[in-house]
């Protein structure tokens, strides 16, 4: 018997979202290969681990199902990206992505960076620069369009069920226990809307202008502060943020509000409580993640433990009728799918330039369709970086590059002067 292909992979991070959706799939896949008829059966194994001091990492490694590497320091994922896996994969807080990223790309590895991407347009432009020499893949974990309530969503949409959306309203509320406990390390300065809104952004973006019938307009902001930071500082307790587009073919106007929170009370009936409602020409789509029809209570371990509304659909674990435990869900979905993606471009049939090509096209997570979104998100901070420093109501316009008008100021401060 001839011995698979392997693809070694790199994590940068390995903190909540490692233990949720990385952990497991790397197990899964230890057990059983990764297989699809058009590149066969490849190995996957988890070979290395960036952090910085290597604590969780060596309390994982001494139960982990296979040896890996647990590089520490300063420059552990410049450590990484020199090392000879053939992925990276990008989970630390939302503002140490690009640095990692880069490293990885310049040393000719795929990718695979924890939502947001980056935090500026420019950042974004690099990274994009770098896959496209390097003819590796760039992509980006939103987990959420894997969600099969926003999967039903969209294929109303492409359906034609649902037509012209109006406006909509998300929401995304984590407890306090989040921004207090294991964020609370890298919380000062940051919000919870760069953090979680871009979920709800990329949602709106891939489900309903996708297809270059539109136009991002404009981006708005507010927020509050006071608990998890002082109420005068650059820390931010919840972030309402308002996205405009506009329909192409008819001049009409399409509003999302999208509210964001990590200072939820701990005993709050869901681990996280998540709704969207989107409204259109023709009708209405009301959704609510957390409740999905499953209600529990467990004596002296609700919902502390066990919450009484839970999401199954994420990364659930149960025990097979078979008896064999298994832990699977859409936040495991979207990293099996991303090294599928790549196990076909190293491994699959035809031409590598053509396979590439063809993997790299997908606007669900590729870089390339990551405009929009990392367009909101360096809106969203300098608006609020603003608004700490007593210039509160600003808004970004995208029609000349991206500008930020304050109240009571006649020039714009440009943000990005290329093309949106």
């Amino acid at each position: 018997m001839s011995i698979p292909p392997r693809i070694r992979a790199g994590m940068v991070g390995l903190g909540m979202i490692f233990d949720e959706t990385y952990r497991p799939f790397f197990e899964q896949v230890h057990r059983e290969g990764l297989f699809r008829r058009d590149f066969g059966l490849v190995d996957v194994d988890l070979a290395a681990v960036a952090t910085r001091t290597g604590t969780r990492a060596g309390k994982y490694r001494a139960h982990a199902p296979t040896p890996f590497a647990n590089l520490t320091g300063p420059d552990a994922a410049e450590q990484l990206a020199k090392s000879d896996v053939d992925v990276v994969c990008v989970a630390t807080p939302d503002d140490r992505h690009f640095g990692p990223a880069k490293a990885a790309l310049t040393a000719g590895k795929h990718v695979l960076i924890e939502k947001p991407s980056v935090l500026s347009l420019a950042e974004l432009d690099e990274l994009q620069a770098l896959a496209d020499e390097k003819q590796v893949l760039a992509k980006v974990v939103y987990h959420k369009l894997l969600d099969p309530d926003h999967k039903k969503l969209r294929t109303h949409v492409l359906e034609g069920n649902l037509r012209h959306v109006n406006n909509g309203y998300c929401s995304l509320l984590e407890p306090k226990s989040i921004s207090t406990g294991q964020f609370a390390e890298w919380l000062t300065g940051r919000n919870p809307g760069t953090y979680v809104a871009c979920h709800y952004t990329k949602l709106i973006d891939f489900t309903f202008f996708s297809r270059g019938n539109y136009a991002l307009t404009r981006i708005s902001a507010n927020g509050q502060r006071g608990l998890v930071g002082p109420a005068d500082g650059n820390t931010w307790d919840s972030t309402q943020l308002q996205v405009t587009y506009t329909h192409l073919n008819d001049g009409r106007e399409a509003t999302f509000d999208i509210h964001t929170s990590w200072v939820t009370p701990d005993n709050f009936p869901g681990y996280v409580d998540q709704e969207v409602q989107f409204r259109f020409d023709n009708g209405v789509w009301n959704a609510h993640q957390r409740k999905r029809g499953v209600e529990v209570t467990i004596e002296d371990r609700s919902p502390g433990e066990f919450k009484y509304t839970p999401n199954h659909h994420y990364n659930g674990r149960f025990v097979e009728p078979w008896n064999e435990l298994s832990q699977r869900g859409y936040g495991i979905e979207v990293i099996r799918r991303f090294f599928e993606e790549v196990a076909y471009v190293e491994h699959g049939p035809g031409d590598r330039h053509d396979r590439w090509q063809a993997m790299a096209h997908y606007k669900y997570n590729d870089l390339s369709a990551e405009r929009n979104c990392v367009a909101i998100v360096q809106a969203l901070e300098a608006i609020l970086a603003e608004h700490a420093a007593g210039r509160p109501g600003g808004m970004v316009t995208t029609d000349d590059g991206l500008r930020l008008y304050l109240p009571g100021v006649a020039e714009p401060k440009v943000l990005y002067a290329g093309r949106v």
